[in-house]
């Protein structure tokens, strides 16, 4: 029901903005067209990753090496792999709710998903040209430890 009333509310203020400056709508809606084709092959790209995923692994196995009885060796390697991965916020919450279902833990996610959106292992070149060694060490080495902090409060939070 929600969803409907989101969509009901959406439509009525396209509506209403296309009344007050038919041009502007229009070029807001080919600018937002536009983000969308470039999101779109990321979307895609991770939606499909998520599907071999879930597909070659069984909830078992993920719940085996991420599930909330794989303790803190499961929150270092989701840390680990979110850590090295380079996956926008907007799909890695869907992710982890699939993984969720799938078996994974809460602390386990967490993890991930704070180290997935704090820790930039695959940006550290960029990150060192703008930014420094030091600064670029720092901000990685504390985002990494604080990941663990948010897990040990979430598994605090949701036991």
């Amino acid at each position: 029901m929600q969803t409907i009333i989101f969509y009901t509310v959406a439509l009525a203020l396209l509506l209403l903005s296309f009344a007050k400056d038919r041009e502007k709508t229009r070029r807001s809606l080919i600018k937002a067209w536009k983000s969308f084709e470039n999101i779109l092959p990321q979307m895609l790209g991770m939606i499909t990753s998520i599907g071999l995923i879930l597909t070659l692994l069984s909830p078992a196995l993920i719940g085996s090496i991420i599930g909330s009885s794989s303790g803190w060796w499961g929150t270092l390697a989701a840390a680990l792999v979110g850590s090295i991965t380079l996956i926008p916020a907007f799909v890695a919450f869907p992710m982890a709710a699939m993984l969720l279902e799938s078996g994974a833990g809460y602390m386990q996610l967490s993890a991930f998903v704070s180290t997935l959106t704090m820790v930039g292992v695959i940006t550290i070149p960029l990150e060192v040209k703008f930014f420094g060694k030091k600064f670029t060490a720092l901000r990685n080495s504390l985002a990494f430890a604080l990941s663990f902090l948010v897990a040990f409060v979430i598994s605090k939070v949701v036991a």
